[in-house]
């Protein structure tokens, strides 16, 4: 394509820029892996703050066509998390987990009625019982929701304490097995044996 063509399609796509409003100047935007604030809106690009600091431009011939998630006009902000408990948690436990959360989430700060929190067990994981969370926070403002979240890890953090309710973490167990009257023995080092001798064993036991 030409450079006057494509000129001509960057200032078509300003003009859908700015009829359709997808974004505006200072919006927090992510598009096409870039995560970022919106600088400014030119006749034919789009100049965008990336989070790391850096710049990116976009034709707005592209900005026009392609998939836009508008971060800043989001009405709130919402949290899906997991969290994984022992497996030698008995069931009475696993509900009280879950209550413990749902009271802690109880009209909490920045709650929508019609956004009522979540939490269930709702998965055996390999490691661990699951227990789902999901809540949101409105409005969307970032560091408020950040510091809201820590007070709430905080408090379940405290409740589980005190209920002996412990938090998982990966483990494995392995079993080891040998044929009959063939001793298997694990010597500090790591290593597997099925020599007597050099194992240190005897008939009458260890040396």
């Amino acid at each position: 394509m030409s450079g006057g063509w494509q000129s001509l399609w960057n200032l078509l796509g300003s003009v859908m820029i700015l009829l359709d409003k997808p974004y505006k100047v200072g919006q927090r935007v992510l598009v096409k892996g870039h995560d970022g604030v919106v600088e400014e809106i030119g006749l034919r690009s789009t100049r965008i703050r990336l989070l790391t600091g850096h710049q990116t431009v976009i034709p707005n011939d592209e900005m026009a066509k392609i998939d836009i998630e508008n971060i800043g006009q989001r009405p709130h902000i919402r949290r899906r998390t997991n969290i994984g408990i022992t497996y030698d948690t008995p069931p009475e436990k696993i509900e009280k987990a879950v209550d413990i959360i749902l009271k802690i989430l109880d009209n909490h700060e920045g709650m929508d009625p019609e956004y009522p929190p979540r939490a269930y067990f709702n998965e055996f994981d390999p490691y661990s019982l699951n227990i789902w969370v999901s809540y949101w926070y409105h409005p969307a403002d970032y560091w408020d929701y950040m510091k809201f979240s820590q007070g709430v890890n905080l408090q379940i953090a405290q409740e589980f304490q005190k209920e002996g309710i412990k938090f998982a973490f990966p483990t494995s167990t392995t079993y080891l097995s040998q044929d009959d009257g063939q001793p298997l023995v694990v010597n500090l080092g790591g290593n597997l044996s099925f020599d007597r001798e050099k194992a240190g064993l005897n008939n009458d036991g260890p040396k």
